[in-house]
């Protein structure tokens, strides 16, 4: 926009914002509209009156463009002739510029993470590959070896325990009564042919009626047509060939000699035969057991194969003994010197218990029924970590020494087990892997009744010995209520409650006692560094005969503690004598204030409960002394049993040596002993799996009750 004067100088301001000449104008002013008609009116007019118009339009103008300062920026205008430029400028490219090579820089900017999950996954061709299978192969290795590893720590917190209840229910006494039946040949031909008779009873009855109902018959040569009327009027025609009912007959004799077989009563039949037998076979050695005359006669001698045998080995030891009871009253008559001689004491082997089932398994524990003395279990396991493997809880008896009457099979290695004496038909049964199962011996059925896998405060390592101890209080007259206790490997002295489930208590934790050491004069003290170890492992117990609250249990690092049921935080007394793991302790049944413990160090002590030092030690061989048990007639006798021999040590004869020694077989070790009930026999289990019986003669108990 130009303003002129009068004289046709150029007064037009100038704008104090300068626009870019570049810049495109977008639209058209109003101010541009207004100057071009206002200039179109007035051009007839003179020049003063068109600068004066043109002056007050301009100026409403400016006024009016304002509030649009970008469309008075990129307008020109000129009066009295108005002119309006536009200028585009536009950018040419020439071929040069098209073929100039133009460099573009690609970079890789900050990465930011949102989410980072690492993986747990490695390939195999991965360089990584070998060290993460090794690591794996470690762990696998520590949580196997866990229990009893000194890199595992056990964390304990302190939480509310749920209070035991006892619910009580009244009933009606339970009687039990026990009958016999004397069985003859006559009544078992007589039992074995019912099962023969009933089917062909209903044969004949089925072909009588057949026989009422047909009225005619029609045979042929290579088969039979028989036409049967029935008592409607219908006539129906079977045809039935000779070579089905040949067929036939072999599988109905079949099916039927199966059905004989598996029924019941035959089994049950068998089972009294094979008794039957066995007590025919075994008469010599059974009579000479229960101290009994041995009968001779046409009935034992009936049997060609083992009964002959029997007999005459039974004739050749009564005609042996015949012989020297003559030839020593020979020697009493002709001489008074050997008035004063007596025969020595031996072991005479009897028989032995032991099948195909029980072959290679190691004999771990024995016990007898608390009601039937005639009944024997036996567990069979194995003491070796390396050598583990299933188990076998047998039931033996007298009457049938050839074949358990029970077999109860167990995933795991049977490291001991003994008969309730409330319930005689439970048997408790604890394993290496430190689980405790339940039998009944009364069912037929081999699944425990009870069993600890579900307990969460079962032991870790193998329950060494568990025993059913008389509760002191409580007790009534028509029976005793009694609490099963178990001694493991995890150093834990345990109560278990028999209820729904099988659960358990702590009565003791075995604790690490510092060894006593003398100190010398002038010695410094040494400072103590803080070891970290596992509590040590319980092998052992044995309650007090007489007051049951009082136990003793031995340990793996060879000491002895006396223990109180109801004090389960510190030990009443420490007995410290043995130089290896104590294997058993033993209180004796007459003289209650001493008992016996044996060792892997060779050796067998006699201890006092109030003197801290062994009384006596025994030690006659250079092997492991597996197990030890007190004669139940005796004070001063007891049995040893070491891997090398058997030993009978009798205290009021000698101190030094034992009275009678049975060596083993060279391929096998002695690893467990029992004394018999009511008889003079013992009991010896070794790792082949065989429980030999032997019968103790000329050994005559002494009549003292204190050692």
């Amino acid at each position: 926009l130009q303003v002129f004067d009068d004289e046709g100088k150029d007064v037009t301001p100038h704008p104090l914002f300068r626009s870019d000449p570049n810049t495109v104008v977008p639209r058209q002013s109003k101010l541009l509209a207004s100057a071009a008609s206002s200039g179109a009116t007035g051009s007839g007019t003179g020049a003063s009156s068109s600068t004066s118009l043109s002056t007050v339009s301009i100026t409403e103008s400016m006024r009016d463009e304002i509030a649009e300062p970008g469309s008075r920026q990129d307008t020109t205008v000129s009066l009295p002739d108005v002119q309006v430029r536009r200028e585009e400028i536009e950018e040419e490219l020439t071929e040069e510029d098209l073929d100039r090579r133009v460099d573009v820089y690609l970079t890789e900017t900050e990465t930011i993470w949102i989410l980072d999950v690492p993986s747990v996954v490695v390939s195999v061709e991965s360089e990584d590959a070998g060290r993460v299978l090794e690591r794996n192969r470690i762990y696998a290795d520590i949580c196997k070896n866990r229990p009893g590893n000194d890199r595992f720590v056990e964390k304990m917190m302190q939480t509310v325990n749920g209070a035991a209840k006892n619910k009580e229910a009244q009933c009606d006494k339970i009687t039990m009564e026990d009958k016999g039946v004397m069985v003859t040949s006559w009544d078992l031909h007589d039992s074995c042919n019912v099962a023969e008779a009933e089917p062909t009873s209903k044969a004949e009855g089925s072909r009588a009626t057949a026989g009422k109902s047909s009225k005619s018959h029609t045979t042929k040569e290579h088969g039979q047509t028989m036409p049967v009327s029935s008592d409607r009027g219908s006539t129906t025609s079977i045809t039935i060939s000779e070579s089905s009912v040949l067929a036939r007959i072999p599988e109905e004799e079949e099916c039927h000699s199966e059905a004989i077989l598996t029924s019941e009563n035959f089994q049950q039949d068998l089972f009294f035969m094979e008794r039957i037998l066995m007590e025919n076979i075994f008469q010599p050695k059974l009579a000479a057991y229960r101290q009994l005359p041995v009968l001779i006669g046409p009935d034992v001698t009936s049997d060609a194969n083992g009964t002959a045998a029997a007999v005459e080995e039974g004739e050749q030891e009564e005609h042996d003994k015949e012989k020297k009871d003559e030839g020593e009253q020979e020697e009493e008559f002709t001489d008074p010197s050997m008035l004063s001689e007596v025969v020595p004491p031996r072991l005479e082997r009897l028989w032995s218990y032991t099948c195909d089932l029980t072959n290679g398994h190691s004999v771990s524990s024995m016990a007898w029924s608390k009601v039937n003395p005639d009944l024997l279990a036996v567990g069979y396991g194995a003491f070796d970590f390396k050598e583990q493997k299933k188990g076998v809880a047998c039931c033996w008896s007298l009457k049938n020494p050839m074949w358990p009457e029970r077999i109860f099979r167990c995933k795991h290695g049977v490291t001991a087990l003994d008969f309730s004496m409330a319930s005689p038909n439970l048997l408790a049964v604890g394993m290496y892997n430190g689980s405790v199962a339940i039998y009944d011996v009364r069912s037929c059925t081999t699944a425990a009744l009870l069993d600890s896998g579900e307990s969460s405060n079962k032991h870790t390592g193998p329950v060494w010995q568990l025993r059913w101890v008389e509760q002191d209080g409580g007790t009534t007259e028509d029976g005793k209520r009694e609490r099963l206790m178990c001694i493991s490997a995890d150093g834990r002295v345990t109560e278990w409650l028999i209820q729904k489930r099988l659960d358990c208590t702590d009565l003791m934790k075995i604790k690490q006692t510092e060894s006593e050491k003398k100190k010398f004069p002038g010695e410094k003290e040494r400072k103590r560094e803080v070891l970290i170890s596992r509590p040590p492992a319980g092998m052992c117990f044995d309650f007090h005969p007489k007051d049951t609250n009082f136990y003793l249990a031995g340990t793996e690092e060879g000491h002895i503690y006396k223990c109180a049921c109801s004090h389960n935080e510190q030990f009443l007394q420490t007995y410290r004598g043995h130089k290896g793991p104590v294997y058993k302790v033993a209180w004796n049944p007459f003289s209650t204030d001493m008992f016996l413990s044996c060792s892997a160090d060779w050796s067998v002590i006699l201890w006092h409960q109030d003197s801290q030092t062994p009384i006596l030690t025994f030690s006659s061989t250079t092997t492991f002394v597996h197990d030890i048990m007190w004669s139940p007639k005796s004070a001063s006798i007891f049995a040893a049993a070491t891997e090398s021999r058997v030993e009978i040590w009798d205290l009021s004869v000698s101190i030094l040596n034992p009275v009678i020694s049975c060596f083993a077989n060279p391929r096998a070790k002695f690893t467990a002993v029992l004394f018999a009930k009511n008889t003079d026999c013992l009991l010896v289990g070794d790792s082949k799996g065989e429980v030999s019986v032997f019968e103790l003669q000329n050994l005559a108990a002494p009549d003292s009750d204190k050692v």
